[in-house]
């Protein structure tokens, strides 16, 4: 009985779920648009000759407030704005405001920097929920309770609703991938825009952990509309027929994106099951190579969540972690499209111990010896130090399983010391 009565519940609530969009429909489709940046805040900015000063907080509120203007001509759409003039609000006034206006959709403008001097890195690129964010946004899903009360008639019919009871946590997961689904989705009509109607390089669509995208209940995106420090992006964003264009596209998308939900509030299709958990975890597997690389090394092409695991005298470059057959295939293409073409997917077993073997961590490793003063060895009593073809390493630990090393890697980044990998030792 007990067992029925929560099956009962979870179909009530999912049911409830695939009605949201027909009441949505009902009400004017609801846009928040962020300027990213403003007021003392300049964003990313370079000076040229002959364009002058290209400040993105400026260059960010006129795409803004024109595709505003485009929009606000349709009866259909209601706009609101992070802001009109040069002002900053803060990264949690521009998301409490989307929550509490009950948003359909989140758009905010950016401009892009590459972090080197040159300006070899072009394009326009757009942001999603990033693949470590899930559980923060069920967060704020769970504490925008409001999220399951439409009107007085729906308080009525879930008053019992508790965001911490079994069948509640199910709903919301999956309006949660439902966010994410329709971000995407948004997210590549803008891209295929930039690419089609202006003419320009798209870097595609990524995930990032990112504020104003993290604390967000509905779809959202951050789009990069170009690079400051590139002469041709910067000249396109800086003038009124770049913003102008910039901002039809975007426009466009929206109109597409609306379409879509419309069509689907029309002619329902069967519900498709929530997406559920592979056995493995997987990671994109971008490189092999004897050198060893930071973070920020350019030969990374810009992707973060890396993660290295040194074998057999090789490291092994790794982009994002997850047991989703969807993220995982969106993390290869974004690879992929970042200049990995050989980037493969590679299955991880979940706490498994080595049957033979260990691993440790590298802590240092170079041509010259540490000096015996140093802080590593007199914070490592217990530190090996093996010399191979004239560089030498200085390892640490000893672990049975991935997990058991990454958690000591993240005890030691606590501590200052970063830059380790870890390695796996055979016997």
């Amino acid at each position: 009985m007990v067992r029925s009565t929560l099956y009962n519940k979870i179909f009530l609530l999912c049911l409830f779920l695939i009605s949201f969009g027909s009441l949505q429909a009902q009400k004017k489709f609801t846009l928040v648009l962020d300027a990213g940046h403003g007021g003392s805040d300049i964003g990313a900015n370079r000076n040229y000759p002959d364009i002058g000063a290209v400040q993105e907080k400026n260059v960010t509120l006129g795409i803004v407030l024109k595709l505003g203007r485009m929009l606000e001509k349709n009866k259909e759409y209601k706009v609101i704005y992070t802001r009109k003039v040069d002002e900053y609000p803060s990264l949690t006034f521009r998301t409490d405001l989307a929550n509490r206006s009950k948003a359909d959709l989140f758009i905010s403008v950016h401009v892009n920097s590459s972090p080197s001097k040159s300006a070899t890195a072009q394009g326009t690129e757009t942001f999603v929920q990033g693949p470590n964010q899930n559980k923060t946004n069920l967060d704020v899903a769970k504490a925008e309770n409001d999220v399951i009360f439409l009107d007085e008639k729906d308080k009525e019919n879930f008053a019992s609703y508790n965001p911490s009871s079994p069948e509640s946590l199910i709903a919301l997961k999956i309006q949660q991938s439902k966010y994410l689904e329709a971000s995407l989705i948004i997210g590549g009509l803008v891209e295929d825009n930039f690419v089609k109607k202006d003419k320009r390089m798209s870097r595609g669509v990524k995930q990032e952990n990112l504020h104003v995208l993290r604390m967000n209940a509905m779809p959202s995106i951050l789009v990069e509309t170009g690079f400051v420090n590139n002469y041709d992006d910067a000249h396109y964003i800086s003038t009124e027929e770049g913003q102008q264009a910039i901002a039809e596209s975007i426009y466009t998308a929206i109109v597409s994106y609306k379409k879509l939900v419309d069509r689907n509030v029309k002619e329902p299709e069967p519900e498709k099951p929530a997406e559920l958990p592979l056995k493995n975890d997987f990671r994109i597997l971008l490189m092999s190579t004897p050198n060893k690389y930071s973070d920020e090394d350019p030969a990374l092409k810009g992707l973060k969540y890396i993660f290295t695991i040194k074998e057999n005298g090789v490291y092994k470059y790794y982009y994002g972690t997850t047991n989703y057959a969807s993220v995982r295939d969106t993390n290869l293409k974004t690879a992929k499209d970042a200049g990995f073409r050989n980037a493969i997917s590679i299955s991880f077993v979940p706490n498994q111990a080595l049957a033979s073997g260990y691993y440790t961590l590298e802590i240092y490793s170079g041509r010259d010896k540490l000096d015996s003063k140093s802080t590593i060895l007199k914070s490592f009593p217990d530190i090996i130090r093996n010399k191979e073809n004239g560089v030498f390493y200085y390892t640490y630990g000893r672990y049975k399983s991935i997990e058991e090393a990454i958690k000591a890697q993240k005890e030691l980044e606590k501590k200052g010391i970063g830059d380790t990998v870890i390695e796996k030792k055979l016997k």
